[in-house]
């Protein structure tokens, strides 16, 4: 709508739901005129920026913290739909842009879940007193979103049926019908191929742990069928990482260090993953999917106290064995007040906390990488 009648306008600023605050009397006066505007008629620009400043009061507004009741709520949760923001997929060629979708390029935070444990881990590699080999940090990072979009492309595939029936999953490309499954698997392929080509890079490739973690991306969605403990699964496969990493360094394992490391890695995805999965619990119910969500319940934030105090633990535990220096202390006390942030204040009942929770996990990674490298750099 490209400008709004002078009826129109004044009927909604002066909705109670967006200006319950001020008294009802209150008057606004027309910049153009410099007069109160109540029976006046607008210009045709006037009118334009009545409009779009009327759009950006309602975009700016949260019915979680408006004073209104729950009709205006509805009303204003309805208004926020004026406003619409494209991502930056949609500047794509309109080809490519369920492919991109599918891999989830436009939220990076599955990718940095996904190099955080292997980053750990090569750092951890390093000597003491020295900095951490920076090609092979860099070729994991250019590997990354294409595992996690094979991932997520696999993840799809299976899963469409389920998508369909989950409010937030619906339009997913396979689930909308934007891609089809046949389409889906040649793009999985298509992904593991080039990702196969940066890990030929390393200095000590493993074709072992490549195809162990190609078979547990494939198998995750299944478990979502299987058991409620879908989540530890997910760390199994998330994490992987934090044995490829030392492996990529070293050509070898020392188990007293990768295999606490790896420990954290698992702990800490049944944190963030509980929390993410509180998103769809309701669906999840309906459709017959599983989930620590839905296996904790009301205990979700004891359950993923737990957990979080495990994870730290086994990170302190690797740090200690590696003979890591003071600086990775003072940083993994930190990480502990970011976890302890996340579980103490997010709303289990609210989708769009729980999202936010979620994608904060990619500074307690940042925070638990600079404690190891600062730990090395200064052992």
């Amino acid at each position: 709508m490209a400008s709004l009648s002078l009826s129109h306008a004044s009927h909604r600023l002066f909705t109670p739901s967006l200006f319950s605050s001020f008294p009802a009397t209150r008057m606004f006066k027309n910049p153009a005129f410099n007069s109160r505007f109540t029976t006046q008629s607008f210009s045709r620009k006037s009118s334009a920026l009545l409009s779009s400043n009327y759009k950006t009061r309602i975009a700016c507004m949260s019915s979680a913290t408006s004073p209104a009741g729950k009709d205006d709520q509805k009303l204003s949760g309805q208004n926020e739909k004026v406003v619409k923001f494209s991502s930056w997929i949609d500047y794509l060629p309109k080809e490519i842009q369920p492919y991109a979708k599918l891999a989830r390029v436009e939220k990076p935070i599955g990718t940095w879940l996904l190099i955080w444990p292997f980053a750990w881990s090569a750092m951890l590699a390093a000597s003491p007193g020295s900095l951490p080999d920076f090609k092979t940090l860099a070729l994991f990072a250019c590997a990354a979103p294409l595992l996690r979009g094979a991932a997520c492309t696999i993840n799809d595939i299976l899963d469409r049926d389920f998508d369909r029936m989950v409010e937030r999953t619906k339009l997913r490309p396979i689930a909308s019908g934007a891609v089809r499954p046949f389409q889906g698997l040649c793009f999985f392929a298509f992904q593991l191929l080039l990702s196969h080509g940066i890990l030929l890079q390393l200095t000590n490739y493993s074709t072992i742990y490549e195809t162990s973690f190609i078979f547990l991306i494939s198998t995750y969605p299944l478990m979502k069928r299987l058991t409620y403990w879908a989540q530890a699964y997910l760390g199994l496969t998330f994490n992987w990482g934090a044995l490829f990493g030392w492996y990529a360094i070293n050509g070898s394992l020392q188990p007293s260090i990768v295999f606490p490391l790896y420990m954290s890695g698992i702990f800490w995805t049944l944190v963030y993953d509980t929390i993410y999965a509180h998103q769809d619990k309701e669906d999840d119910i309906k459709v017959g999917v599983k989930s620590t969500a839905l296996k904790f319940g009301d205990s979700s934030k004891e359950w993923t106290t737990g957990f979080a105090i495990a994870c730290i633990g086994s990170l302190a535990l690797s740090g200690y064995n590696a003979a890591i220096g003071w600086p990775y202390y003072v940083f993994l006390a930190a990480a502990s007040g970011q976890l302890a942030w996340q579980i103490g204040t997010a709303n289990l009942s609210s989708p769009a906390d729980c999202s936010r929770k979620f994608v904060s996990n990619k500074w307690f990674g940042a925070l638990i990488f600079g404690g190891i490298l600062l730990g090395r750099v200064f052992p």
